[in-house]
């Protein structure tokens, strides 16, 4: 099979594999077992496709041999003839077959919402809550999430697996939350998400900058969240976020991998088309309504996209939207973009007091960002034996490869008195 034909085949089986496990779970309501049939159905479809070709009907396929699977799993735990009756009852010869091209396809047959929603459990751990969304929404296989988040097969299988137990243990059925839940298991789905495009946009720990795969995945789920829920501001505020920020995606390394801030980057390799994409987006729903933190980034990213040069840069705008975003959703993080902000807009000296408010929070104990940005402040001060202290100690507190050498290069180039 052509290359080309083999991104289709797993580009058509990440879109159904959404479709073909709530299909099963709405019918049969086992998550769990459902979620492992429709992966080795998805297993079989990437083996068979590519020698015997997609067959008319993908989706009806692969429903079909998940539901073999079930049968086999019920048959195997002793109970045949009830189990194989209720896999039987799921639902009429019709629901295996696909809609025609000019029949609309009723909105509670997609149920990729409700999986989110599902895989996003408050009794899940948010690692779990990543991993159980990879894997039943965007389709990608135990292996692949191994590999995206540098573990063993053997370490993620586990996680998966206590994920699914952990929905099963608290009773949860394949439905959406009730209407007083569903706001704060939004907010849990777009954390997700975003941690998702964060692991792809960069890396915590590897040689390489970015993966790529992931945040292409963040950005397909979180436009198909859109495409559910146009009317959450914060959806599409999470969406343009994403599309502004990959924007830059070819301009933050150079042929050898090595980190280029933005201030230093070719600005003529961002990507248009997504940045006006992310730019249309953020503008209107900043229009529509009240405004949650993932608009105000998305804001702030299209300041920075859309600025001809680092100097052009319209910082005190900047600034006035960290301002409110701390308001709005207070954390350190936050506040260290405020200091870089501020040190941009009333100079380094600002910048490296607001950071000195940082010192004593727990939650920046380990994160070496707030040692990079103090010694970038520095170095602006010509405070350069201080600089370099904490280059190499945020260098030390990393453990993405780009970051240390980059790190490590900015200390090294310091010409100390």
């Amino acid at each position: 099979m052509e290359g080309n034909e083999e991104y289709r085949v797993e580009d058509l089986l990440r879109e159904l594999a959404p479709q073909v496990l709530g299909f099963l779970a709405r019918r049969n309501g086992q998550f769990d077992a459902c979620e492992d049939a429709v992966q080795e159905a998805l297993l079989a479809a990437a083996t068979q496709w590519p020698v015997d070709g997609v067959p008319t009907n993908p989706r009806g396929w692969l429903i079909t041999v998940a539901t073999r699977r079930l049968t086999d799993l019920f048959r195997s735990e002793h109970a045949r003839r009830r189990r194989e009756d209720t896999v039987a009852a799921m639902a009429g010869p019709e629901e295996f077959v696909a809609p025609g091209a000019d029949q609309d396809q009723p909105p509670e047959s997609d149920d990729t919402l409700t999986l989110l929603f599902l895989c996003c459990h408050p009794a899940v751990t948010p690692a779990s809550q990543v991993a159980l969304t990879l894997r039943a929404v965007g389709g990608l296989t135990t292996a692949e999430i191994a590999k995206a988040f540098m573990v063993p097969d053997a370490t993620m299988a586990p996680r998966i697996s206590r994920a699914k137990k952990s929905i099963k243990a608290a009773g949860s059925r394949f439905a959406m939350p009730p209407a007083e839940e569903r706001a704060d298991r939004l907010r849990v789905v777009l954390q997700v998400l975003y941690l998702i495009f964060n692991e792809g946009y960069t890396a915590t720990s590897g040689a390489d900058l970015q993966r790529v795969e992931l945040t292409a995945e963040a950005i397909r789920l979180t436009r198909l969240l859109y495409q559910l829920l146009p009317d959450e501001g914060e959806v599409a505020g999470l969406l343009a976020l994403m599309l502004l920020t990959d924007s830059r995606r070819l301009a933050r390394s150079g042929p050898d991998g090595s980190l280029i801030p933005i201030d230093e980057q070719d600005r003529s390799l961002w990507l248009q088309e997504p940045i006006a994409e992310g730019a249309a987006l953020i503008l209107r729903t900043l229009a529509s309504g009240e405004v949650g933190p993932y608009q105000l980034q998305a804001a702030i990213a299209a300041i920075h996209a859309e600025a001809p040069s680092a100097d052009e840069t319209d910082w005190p705008q900047i600034l006035a939207l960290y301002l409110l975003l701390e308001r709005i959703s207070p954390n350190p993080m936050v506040k260290l973009n405020r200091a870089i902000a501020l040190a941009q807009v009333e100079g380094a000296q600002a910048g490296l007091d607001l950071l000195a408010t940082l010192d004593d929070d727990h939650r920046m104990t380990d994160n070496h960002r707030l040692d990079s940005v103090r010694a970038h402040l520095l170095e602006r001060l010509g405070r350069l034996p201080e600089a370099r202290e904490h280059y190499l100690a945020a260098a030390r507190r990393t453990t993405s490869l780009p970051e240390q050498r980059y790190l490590t290069g900015k200390a090294a180039g310091l010409t100390l008195p």
